[in-house]
């Protein structure tokens, strides 16, 4: 759920509301930086809760499950402090703590084969395998009236299935981004006056030199869409020729006829509708790229104050890896469900979870894994998602919310949006948002974390970014106040937040709008803010001190 900052109609978006331009220089390690201390800067305020508030104060490590993608054990800021099976002896080909998982130092794979060098790399999408997997029993169906009611549901999701196949062609993708952009055109009707013609083609708009930010994007979108469109076309006849491009598009979007490639299942060879079947995969958490899971651990816990490349958020923890999610295409629920327990049973107390899908067919296998975790204490942290859309009655799932109509929710399951560095650009223009679905949001734009190598760092966005900085505020939480619960933990981090009381863009519509329209809280996380309520006994739960 890595998301590149490419899109010039958010850039565009951010223009048009009048947002100033950004003269202060955002430090890498911005996300740990203070609102009020550090020149305005929305990060989690991580150094200064460690510089006024933790000092002198003991913790207990705290174990953090990272299922995602695996991560690079021999990466110089993450060694020591990944977790490793205190009863498995490595590379002894035996289970030595007779947990089913032979030779899980690290933690699992379970996108292995028997053979550590067997392993799942890319994989598709769970809509993909879904149409397919139904596509002759339901194509023959005019509406659900004709569907026995045995199979009603696995009907509904097929043809939300069907639906997100048809948006995910390259014709599908081209005409929603020409949607996206050209629906700016409205805001910008006076770049003709910017030109000083009333008519303009796009050798004009090219040979124009922006003289400032707005205008700079007026001219992108301008070259954008008249490049898409024949020669010729000027400004006064580019919505009628954007509106034929459309129609031609939509004309073109097919839906595949080739079932995809059974990856996972040619590779890890289980039962998969055997939930029983659990004990498959290997001991490889560095198969395959691992660029994801190593950032996201970083993130969360890279060792901190040892001058090598960042500082993670956490200062006493151990990163169990657990690898679930492939390079490309969605990860099986299986699996998740499977990690999920894996993460618990070996003693973790938080979860980072940076994935998500629209559709999740066997969620009850998850759902009974967050039930476990729930259980033992433990915090599940998870990643919103990078549409830029509402979540709202569209779940991203896993998801806190269940039973009957999403009637009820998980206690120990945190949801985050992605924010970016300052007030001008605060909420992340490709962050899934709710009023009711997102929890809280925070950094996750242009953050500096550990890559793959031994020396290897750079920033990357999306809210699979902010999702692991919630963790590790979680992570100093527990393990500084270790008597607080997994959804004290939650109210805790979700009462402290620094709220925003001045108007954010709203993602899909590029609208001002409050951050409380955005997400339940209202606010960034703040780990200072946290710990202040804890110290001055101003949160209202039992078990808050030491």
């Amino acid at each position: 759920m890595i998301k590149k900052l490419t899109s010039l109609a958010a850039i565009a978006l951010i223009c048009m509301a009048g947002a100033k331009a950004q003269t202060f220089k955002v430090p890498l390690s911005w996300h740990m930086l203070d609102p009020i201390k550090d020149s305005g800067v929305y990060g989690v305020s991580a150094t200064r809760s460690y510089d006024e508030l933790l000092k002198g104060k003991t913790s207990q490590k705290v174990i953090v499950g990272v299922v995602d993608s695996g991560a690079d054990t021999l990466q110089e800021d993450l060694n020591d402090v990944l977790w490793h099976n205190p009863k498995e002896i490595p590379h002894d080909n035996k289970d030595n703590d007779k947990d089913g998982y032979v030779d899980d130092y690290y933690g699992w794979n379970f996108l292995g084969g028997k053979s550590d060098t067997s392993n799942v790399t890319d994989d598709t999408r769970e809509s993909s395998r879904y149409y397919f997997a139904y596509k002759t029993q339901f194509e023959k169906y005019k509406d659900s009236t004709q569907v026995p009611a045995k199979d009603r549901e696995h009907y509904r999701i097929w043809l939300q299935a069907k639906d997100i196949e048809l948006s995910a062609t390259d014709a599908a993708k081209e005409a929603a981004a020409i949607e996206r952009i050209s629906s700016l055109l409205p805001q910008i009707s006076d770049f003709s006056k910017v030109l000083l013609k009333d008519t303009f083609n796009l050798e004009d708009v090219k040979a124009y030199s922006p003289i400032d930010r707005k205008t700079s994007a007026e001219k992108q979108i301008y070259t954008i869409l008249l490049e898409k469109v024949a020669p010729g076309t000027t400004n006064i006849t580019l919505p009628g020729k954007l509106s034929q491009l459309m129609d031609s598009l939509k004309t073109a979007n097919q839906l595949p006829q080739t079932a995809p490639p059974a990856y996972r299942a040619n590779v890890v060879k289980d039962n998969y509708n055997d939930f029983n079947d659990k004990y498959y995969g290997n001991s490889n958490i560095s198969a395959g790229d691992v660029m994801h899971g190593t950032h996201v651990s970083g993130i969360i816990g890279a060792v901190r104050n040892n001058n090598l490349g960042m500082d993670g958020i956490a200062d006493n923890v151990a990163l169990l890896e657990v690898r679930t999610v492939p390079g490309g295409g969605d990860e099986h629920d299986k699996d998740v469900a499977l990690a999920i327990m894996y993460a618990v049973d070996h003693g973790a107390k938080v979860i980072n979870m940076s994935f998500g899908k629209p559709i999740s067919p066997n969620r009850n296998w998850v759902e009974s894994a967050i039930r476990y975790a729930q259980k033992h204490d433990v915090l599940l942290v998870h990643a919103a998602g990078n549409d830029g859309k509402d979540i709202t009655g569209m779940p991203n799932y896993p998801t806190q919310y269940y039973g009957p109509n999403d009637s009820k929710n998980f206690d120990n399951v945190i949801t985050v949006g992605a924010s970016g560095a300052m007030e001008d650009d605060l909420v992340a223009e490709f962050s899934n948002f709710s009023k009711t679905a997102v929890d809280v949001f925070a950094p996750g734009v242009e953050i500096y974390s550990t890559l793959p190598g031994k020396d290897n760092y750079g920033s990357l966005s999306g809210t699979s970014m902010a999702s692991p900085v919630v963790a590790g505020v979680a992570a100093v939480i527990r393990s500084y106040y270790p008597k607080l619960t997994a959804p004290q933990v939650k109210q805790l981090i979700m009462a402290s937040v620094t709220k925003i009381d001045f108007p954010v863009m709203n993602p899909a519509t590029g609208e001002a709008t409050k951050l409380s329209e955005l997400c339940i809280s209202g606010g960034i996380v703040n780990l200072y803010n946290a710990l202040k309520m804890l110290e001055d006994h101003q949160f209202p739960l039992k078990g808050t001190t030491k």
